[in-house]
């Protein structure tokens, strides 16, 4: 149990460690209104709401629900169950579903052809192909309606709990819905889990079959920094985007869901990334093994103090400008007693924001303390049965 307090602020401040003075709290302006149904705004790293407006209503996905698509084809790829330079074999139900004689989006599949899983992947990002989307769905599941069923297992692994895949394109389908939350994400695990697939979003331009398309996400050729996602569109679920982009060492995630039209949903997209860009940044406020607290008391061991520190980074993002007003609070078990192990939680970490906690991480042992002999161990028994006696 974590008795033991130690509760000045210490102000944050590349690697310095300081009382902080008291600092008047920055104020953040308010987020653009969109011309859209619900959006969202994150940081890619930390996950970090920037902005949100109708970030839970569920809405229909339209072609976004190919981003769940591919991410599945890029695990199964990387786990070795399929490899990207496998032929599939194109099926009649692929091309008259999604092929060139219907209204929807399309690769331009041939009928019983056979085309690698690398190219049917950049069909389905770039081109938005429903015929290489119902292909992939196939080719890993051997329907499209199996196929759904591990969208909707991946989906509640990632934490999509509103959302319900019916099908690998998107096409309208009763009781297919997600979120802006939902989809802000599944791209936040394309873009972690699968950097190699990921590039493949930021390509303008694939062409198969002598017929060569562009990628229908506009802020590719407006905003160098923008690098990906996708663009979805149906009658019911209206225009849709989900975008990211990276400045500096911040990455942003904007899902756009039900504006009026392609031109609204690439503008209202920028504009959600600007006032990300302009008013925020994330940082590494510690790296893993930095010393945290030093000399910290240890009670029958080889030694008389260890050191502590953290396992994993921590990356934060905040108001620009506003560093200067994080704080950390250290607490420490009130006894350690050895033997101890690198990597043993002997404490907590929290770093705020205005009294708000931003990240709570576990404080660790920097290395190992054996037990001390037995007069040693006795010795500090009898010390700390007396400290414990006075106080």
């Amino acid at each position: 149990m974590l008795k033991k307090c130690i509760k000045s602020a210490i102000i944050i401040l590349g690697c310095a460690l300081t009382i902080a003075a008291p600092q008047a709290q920055k104020l953040v302006p308010a987020a653009p209104e969109l011309a859209a149904k619900a959006w969202i705004l994150v940081d890619a790293n930390t996950g970090y709401v920037l902005a949100e407006n109708n970030a839970d209503e569920q809405l229909p996905p339209a072609s976004l629900a190919k981003m769940m698509t591919t991410f599945i084809v890029s695990n199964e790829i990387e786990a070795g169950r399929i490899d990207e330079d496998s032929e599939v074999l194109i099926s009649d139900n692929a091309w008259r579903l999604g092929g060139a004689k219907t209204d929807g989006s399309t690769m331009f599949l041939s009928p019983r052809t056979k085309v690698s899983v690398l190219d049917l992947m950049h069909g389905v990002i770039i081109q938005s192909g429903n015929d290489a989307a119902i292909a992939l769905a196939e080719h890993v599941s051997g329907s499209e309606i199996a196929f759904a069923d591990t969208m909707n297992r991946q989906a509640e692994l990632l934490g999509m709990s509103d959302t319900t895949y019916m099908n690998a394109t998107g096409l309208p389908a009763e009781g297919m819905l997600t979120t802006a939350r939902d989809l802000s994400l599944i791209a936040r695990a394309i873009i972690q889990d699968h950097p190699k697939y990921y590039s493949i979003y930021a390509k303008k331009y694939f062409k198969h079959n002598n017929i060569n398309q562009p990628n229908r996400n506009r802020l590719l050729w407006r905003d160098t920094s923008v690098d990906g996602l996708k663009t979805g569109h149906t009658k019911a679920a209206g225009y849709c985007l989900v975008a990211s982009a990276q400045r500096r060492d911040m990455r942003l995630i904007s899902v756009v869901l039900g504006a009026s039209n392609d031109a609204s949903r690439a503008r209202e997209s920028q504009k959600l990334l600007s006032y990300g860009f302009r008013n925020f940044d994330t940082r590494t406020i510690y790296k893993a093994g930095e010393l945290i607290k030093e000399n910290t008391k240890i009670w029958y061991g080889q030694q008389d103090f260890l050191n502590l520190t953290i396992s994993d980074d921590i990356i934060l993002t905040f108001p620009r400008g506003s560093k200067k007003d994080l704080s950390a609070n250290i607490l420490v078990d009130e006894q350690i007693d050895a033997p101890v192990y690198t990597g043993q939680e002997l404490g907590r970490l929290q770093v705020s924001l205005n009294d708000e906690v931003l990240v709570d991480v576990p404080l660790v042992a920097a290395q190992d303390v054996e037990q001390s002999g037995s007069m040693a161990r006795l010795f500090d028994w009898i010390i700390l049965f007396f400290t414990n006696l006075m106080s």
